[in-house]
């Protein structure tokens, strides 16, 4: 593998197209239409991280502007600029302009959820008033943060969460263009600790390739500070068995050995134990103990201290014993 200096692997595979973008096929032919067609109404990008929602934007605007794309396009992200002096002279002083040699041009507000509700209404009314020399597109992880005058001036795409298929084929394509040796059990791994976030899942492996040239589950779960499954499954039966210090001592396991943050522990038992069957924990148990998480997720977001309260979640969990 060349140990030379090279963009990020995200960068480097990221999507140049549209038909490259991965897992969003029903949404990427309906915009290629638009190309098709040279022309587009605003639209917004719902969805969460890492599913191609800047991808798909930025490979749509190539396929417009083709060689004047530099010129045609302006990519903002609301969450570094997102009060209204942005929208009144950034996003103004571009807009007003005429496109060079096209019909439009677009601008990409990233992360849109994030303007204040001010920016917001002053985008409304920049919207309608530059419509004729240029288009928006919004991208967001939730529409419902943005005010409904917005959302009624765009046509709304929900970007779905990538399947574990679409993530795997993405990392094994990846692993053979670097010449990296990659086990099953790994590609499983990175798409657990992924969680259809094809970002992340790009990230973990590119981690992963500078510490071994052949890669293992092992070595993900390490780079990613994640528990394996069953670890984290051994926990929830040693503590349901009534075994208080032996789950603690698994519990120290997962925060000084693997260097997993409080958050990052309750949110894997919580997934974990969503996921173990019903013989293993009856439906009724589970469903007591899904609502003893969230209260103790509260607390430490909250501020709580992280190791007493994990420590009070396992004890609670000892009450279940059968």
């Amino acid at each position: 593998m060349d140990v030379g200096i090279e963009l990020p692997w995200i960068e480097k595979y990221r999507p140049k197209k549209l038909s490259e973008v991965v897992g969003q096929k029903n949404i990427t032919q309906r915009l290629q239409t638009y190309v098709q067609n040279n022309t587009m109404p605003n639209l917004m990008f719902s969805g969460p991280a890492g599913v191609g929602k800047t991808s798909a934007a930025v490979s749509m605007a190539k396929e417009f502007f083709k060689e004047n794309f530099s010129q045609n396009f302006l990519e903002l992200n609301a969450s570094d600029e997102r009060g209204i002096d942005v929208v009144r002279d950034t996003i103004k002083n571009f807009a007003r302009t005429l496109a060079f040699n096209f019909g439009f041009k677009i601008i990409f507000l990233d992360e849109s959820d994030a303007l204040t509700f001010d920016a917001q209404q002053a985008l409304r009314r920049t919207m309608e008033m530059y419509s004729r020399t240029c288009r928006f597109i919004l991208s967001c992880n939730f529409s419902s943060k943005l005010i409904e005058p917005i959302q009624s001036r765009c046509v709304i795409f929900r970007f779905n969460q990538l399947s574990s298929k679409d993530i795997g084929e993405r990392v094994k394509g990846v692993a053979e263009n670097e010449k990296i040796d990659l086990s099953n059990e790994a590609i499983e791994a990175i798409i657990y600790v992924s969680q259809g976030d094809l970002r992340k899942a790009i990230n973990v492996l590119q981690a992963s390739a500078t510490t071994a040239h052949k890669i293992t589950d092992k070595t993900i779960y390490e780079v990613s500070a994640k528990a394996r499954p069953d670890e984290v499954k051994e926990l929830i039966k040693v503590a349901l068995s009534g075994k208080f210090l032996e789950a603690r001592a698994l519990l120290d396991k997962l925060l000084y050995e693997y260097g997993m943050s409080g958050e990052d522990v309750i949110t894997q038992l919580h997934r974990e134990l969503i996921a173990m069957d019903e013989k293993e924990v009856p439906g009724k148990t589970k469903i007591e103990l899904i609502d003893t998480i969230g209260e103790y997720n509260f607390r430490m977001v909250e501020g709580a201290n992280e190791r007493v309260q994990l420590e009070a979640l396992l004890a609670q969990f000892t009450k279940y014993k059968k």
